[in-house]
């Protein structure tokens, strides 16, 4: 239980870092139903209900849809990036049991669900990072030659290609250590299907 204490507070301070321009991530929280009457049943009907993602389900999924609002400017001869304001929505999908529980059942269900959305609030925490990233990484971005300001978006997209590659490759190592030996994903599964 502390690990998902130590996400769940993670996750917050990330998320409630100083802002370097005044834009919030909307949060959004679908639920995908499950059925079943016992942890192991539940589990199962997450194997068969839950987001599919690449060739299988997963049993949660933190997605985003990020635009921007880009003001580009020529100066002189070259064309600067003036300001960027992303606007950012997070949607987590969670799984949710159809039917009421037995008591002892939901106990089980209601830690697994908590640890299960600390995990995904991570992940996040991690998407608002990169949008900083892009932010701080573009205003200000300078493309000498570009009167007419299209070298600089080809520039752009190049450079933040690397900052999102980096962010799906520690979001794949976070869920590959969530899930590995003593894992916290993994102590949730396992307590889930044995009552805990």
């Amino acid at each position: 239980m502390k690990s998902v204490v130590l996400f769940a507070l993670l996750a917050t301070s990330l998320l409630a870092s100083p802002a370097r321009a005044d834009w919030k991530p909307v949060e959004k929280v679908e639920s995908y139903a499950i059925s079943g009457q016992t942890g192991p049943e539940l589990y199962a009907s997450i194997g068969q209900a839950g987001p599919l993602l690449g060739k299988g389900r997963v049993i949660a999924f933190t997605n985003f849809k990020l635009t921007w609002t880009r003001d580009y400017k020529p100066q002189g001869d070259a064309c600067v990036l003036r300001s960027a304001r992303p606007k950012l929505i997070i949607t987590y999908t969670l799984p949710k049991p159809a039917v009421r529980l037995a008591p002892a059942v939901q106990r089980s269900w209601e830690t697994f669900a908590a640890g299960l959305a600390a995990h995904e609030k991570v992940h996040g925490a991690a998407i608002v990072e990169m949008v900083r990233k892009i932010e701080a990484l573009s205003v200000g971005l300078t493309v000498a030659g570009d009167p007419g300001c299209s070298k600089i978006r080809t520039e752009l997209t190049r450079q933040l290609a690397e900052i999102s590659l980096a962010q799906r490759q520690a979001s794949r190592d976070f869920d590959r250590v969530e899930f590995g030996p003593g894992g916290n994903l993994r102590q949730l599964v396992f307590n889930l299907m044995t009552g805990k």
